[in-house]
């Protein structure tokens, strides 16, 4: 049986090719002679074969669901992890940030201070860019109208913008703190040490007039330091950006001014205890409380 069989299977394997290609060219002229019977037996055996397609599918479709299912725990594990490490150290800074806010307002008590309130602000939308080589400011769409004054700071919630330097009826300008005209008076928020963010219509402006001996790192916050009444204490500016060789430190501002839309302007006022009127405000100034008359003398 086997000695028929191997040159009857020795036949085929020499005829194959040759009957593949009777079969394509048979088929090609069949498609070109009758178009609709081709595509009637085409969409025939497409309607046969989908379903066992489709079957053959889904174990592989269930297979890959499964696969990836795994995988989102996996991810969805280590996203658990790493959630509850923050809400860790989260817990551990509102603890801290109570704490110090309990001792913030004994010290505030006891030494009967009166901050800064900057509450009354009002809000405005960047309308024209003043970018240039040697001007950089905003165009804003408040103005005198709106209760805006010139010298006022213009914020975002990520930090300060400028100043207003020109006011109309409907129109104000502010100087961005990156402009060649910016001084802005500013502290190092980690050692208090005090500067002045110059501006020099770069997108980094620099730190002058620092105290000699300051090392500053990269990194360090950089806040309104209030000093003058210019602007309201404690705004967020930046970030120190470089500090060279030569002593040149480099601020990055927190605001995005590409993004720049939308800013507030803000009317901050100092409580203060005049001597006619111990409930009075008045701007940007402080009345010390009178002496206390020495005891055993009377007002006279």
């Amino acid at each position: 049986m086997a000695r028929v069989a191997a040159p009857l299977r020795g036949a085929a394997q020499r005829f194959a090719l040759g009957f593949l290609l009777l079969a394509a060219f048979g088929l090609m002229f069949l498609g070109k002679s009758d178009t609709h019977f081709v595509e009637r037996m085409r969409t025939a055996v497409t309607d046969v074969a989908t379903p066992i397609l489709e079957a053959m599918a889904q174990p592989v479709a269930a297979v890959n669901r499964t696969i990836a299912y795994l995988g989102e725990l996996a991810v969805l594990r280590e996203e658990n992890a790493r959630l509850r490490e923050e809400n860790q150290r989260l817990r551990s800074w509102h603890a801290a940030a109570l704490r110090l806010d309990a001792e913030n307002k004994s010290l505030r008590e006891i030494l009967n201070y009166r901050g800064p309130d900057r509450n009354t602000f009002v809000s405005a939308r960047v309308v024209a860019d003043g970018h240039g080589p040697f001007v950089k400011s905003k165009l804003v769409n408040i103005g005198s109208r709106d209760g805006i004054e010139k010298g006022q700071a213009a914020v975002t919630q990520l930090g300060l913008v400028g100043r207003v330097t020109e006011l109309g009826e409907r129109s104000a300008r502010i100087l961005m703190i990156t402009d060649l005209n910016s001084r802005i008076p500013v502290l190092v928020e980690e050692n208090r040490a005090r500067a002045i963010l110059a501006g020099d219509n770069s997108e980094r402006p620099q730190l002058v007039f620092l105290p000699q001996g300051t090392k500053l790192r990269p990194g360090q916050r950089i806040v309104t330091s209030g000093h003058g009444g210019a602007l309201p204490h404690g705004i967020p500016v930046g970030v120190v950006s470089s500090v060279d060789d030569n002593g040149s430190v480099r601020v990055r501002p927190f605001v995005d001014w590409e993004r720049l839309e939308y800013t507030q302007i803000i009317d901050y006022e100092i409580e203060a205890v005049p001597l006619s009127s111990p409930t009075s405000r008045s701007r940007g100034a402080f009345a010390p409380r009178p002496a206390a008359a020495p005891s055993g003398q009377e007002d006279r």
